[in-house]
């Protein structure tokens, strides 16, 4: 991907986050499940985009408004389209499924790339966001914002909340978290005050997809590019078009400049439909 680990690392913690204090010191963080790959692989994927974006910001404007990013939308678009545009195509692992495989010998021998790739692109209900798929991840999105604008509203009390979670979660995804921990618990955001947050997540995921396919536009041959295990060219790409301009443009107009266009929920509907109608024939 390009993260530079002479001017960042990577260290474990029980929510992944990526943290930056100057371009020349970006730090990401992952969390490992024993028996459980995705986690730790997907959640390093993603706060590598986010790295790469806090490491691609001008150092001459350091301390300015042109040395930040732009937005919490913006940020999240750049971790969404390495994990999913990315790590989760099939031709990110037509390069990368054999060092997987060598890494992981025998629990993957038997496995192969086609099997690997419906398996992490599966479409099922899940009670941690940051474990959800593509297509069910906005669900826990729409929860969360709904309980927002509740509290803050004042229909809601805060000692209401695992209730209200544990109904709107079988309301949206037909399950029911056992504890709290697994549910309105999971989270860090409320508990240091980030209300308002949730939301970029899925504005990052309608950025990220427009601006992945004006990349395919732009860069000739990009998904063979991937697929050969190159991927400095989107690396690239994404600092000279969107890093690089900090707070220079709204991420209104930084997405007009972009792909000609402002957000617009149309690339990633057709995105979701092409991909996942192909995987389970739809």
């Amino acid at each position: 991907m390009g993260y530079d680990f002479e001017r960042g690392r990577l260290d474990l913690s029980a929510h992944p986050f990526t943290t930056s204090f100057h371009p020349t010191d970006v730090r990401v963080t992952t969390r490992v499940h024993e028996h459980e790959l995705q986690s730790c692989l997907f959640s390093c994927i993603h706060e590598g985009g986010h790295g790469l974006y806090d490491q691609g910001l001008d150092q001459q404007h350091f301390g300015t408004p042109l040395g930040d990013s732009v937005s919490l939308g913006i940020h999240e678009s750049q971790s969404r389209l390495w994990e999913n545009c990315v790590g989760r195509s099939r031709p990110f692992w037509r390069f990368f499924y054999p060092v997987l495989q060598q890494t992981f010998h025998d629990q993957l021998r038997g496995v192969d790339v086609e099997q690997f790739y419906a398996a992490i692109n599966r479409v099922k209900p899940s009670l941690i966001r940051v474990e959800a798929d593509e297509l069910t991840y906005n669900l826990h999105i729409m929860l969360r914002f709904e309980i927002e604008q509740d509290l803050i509203e004042g229909k809601t009390q805060p000692e209401d909340l695992p209730a209200i979670w544990n109904r709107k979660m079988e309301e949206y995804l037909g399950i029911v978290p056992s504890t709290d921990a697994e549910g309105v618990l999971q989270d860090v955001h409320w508990s240091f005050g980030s209300f308002g947050y949730f939301p970029t997540y899925t504005l990052g995921n309608l950025y990220s997809v427009q601006f992945f396919e004006q990349a395919k536009l732009e860069i000739p041959q990009l998904e063979d590019a991937i697929a050969a295990g190159q991927l400095m060219g989107l690396r690239r790409w994404l600092e000279q078009k969107i890093h690089r301009w900090g707070r220079m443009f709204t991420p209104t107009h930084l997405a007009e400049r972009v792909t000609g266009s402002t957000i617009n929920p149309e690339p990633f509907l057709k995105y979701v439909e092409r991909k996942y109608g192909e995987l389970y024939q739809l």
